[in-house]
């Protein structure tokens, strides 16, 4: 009898891990899905920052995108909105016992929430210490709430699967966290921008034919003629962005106002005294455009009547 008892207390106690999986795994997804809707401009989610700076710098640096596809950012924030997305999936089907604990799967789904957490986890420590505490000396609550909820799925894993093999847990946690350690190591080393003097080190600048060249070029003339400024930071991937509409040649006609020195994330006098909160920015006559804005756009803006074939 005392043995039953137990038993139906051991099973009793399991249900608390998976109703907080759940519960960590959706504010991951409101977490990174607020971040991702920042980064393609459906949301501002500094107001919900409590470091607006702090955050403004680190979304908007190199490393604010995991990669590109044709010269199209991918949000870090995305992958994090995936990884959250299927832990809260896996744990949902835990928390109302769609699977049975004694079936297979039911160990299987622990295994995966265990490795998914123990990869984030280790991205995460990336992301805080290689990234916002050494290379941009800041941080951004969103990313520190989001290594967090990793550390603690993780950790609840542990409790909440009760792994046979202690064994079989640290090897494959120590295999995951090596792989996770040396691909996060060369991904944040290949985007950081003090390491590299191109355009857009993120991407290939697009071939394009000497028409469209030169009339990039005769643009970015003509831009200067009209004393428009584009003000700039050296971190800021929007910036390498919206240098890589123009080009090479044609950026060298632009009046660049570069707001950051290498190294500093804050804005010099020349920014502030034009109260440029975010980079990049256009100065059109006493208007600021704020944001990558397309050469047509600028065009538009700037009332251009030469060849816009760009």
């Amino acid at each position: 009898m005392g043995l039953n008892a137990l038993k139906k207390k051991n099973e009793k106690e399991l249900k608390w891990p998976k109703i907080l999986l759940s519960l960590l795994s959706t504010i991951g997804v409101v977490d990174t899905a607020t971040i991702t809707l920042d980064k393609l401009g459906l949301l501002d989610s500094s107001s919900f920052c409590l470091t607006k700076n702090g955050c403004d710098i680190v979304l908007s640096s190199a490393w604010g995108n995991l990669f590109y596809i044709n010269e199209n950012p991918v949000p870090l924030s995305l992958a994090g909105l995936i990884t959250y997305s299927s832990l809260l999936i896996i744990s949902l089907a835990l928390s109302l016992n769609i699977v049975s604990s004694k079936s297979s799967l039911n160990r299987f789904f622990w295994w995966l929430i265990f490795l998914i957490s123990c990869g984030s986890s280790t991205f995460s420590l990336i992301l805080v210490f290689n990234i916002m505490m050494i290379k941009l000396n800041t941080y951004c609550t969103f990313c520190i709430l989001s290594a967090i909820i990793s550390f603690s799925i993780f950790i609840l894993s542990i409790i909440g699967a009760k792994f046979e093999s202690r064994e079989t847990m640290f090897y494959r946690a120590f295999i995951v966290i090596f792989t996770v350690l040396i691909a996060g190591l060369v991904w944040s080393n290949n985007l950081d921008p003090a390491k590299a003097d191109r355009i857009n080190q993120n991407s290939t600048l697009e071939l394009i034919s000497p028409e469209k060249n030169q009339a990039r070029i005769d643009f970015a003339k003509y831009l200067t003629m009209q004393n428009v400024v584009m003000y700039s930071a050296w971190y800021c991937s929007h910036c390498q962005n919206q240098k890589n509409l123009f080009g090479k040649e044609a950026i060298k006609e632009l009046t660049i106002v570069e707001c950051a020195e290498k190294g500093e994330f804050t804005f010099n006098d020349a920014c502030k005294n034009k109260e440029i909160e975010a980079t990049p920015s256009w100065e059109i006559g006493n208007k600021l455009i704020t944001g990558t804005t397309s050469l047509k756009e600028l065009a538009e803006l700037t009332g251009y009547k030469g060849n816009t074939n760009f």
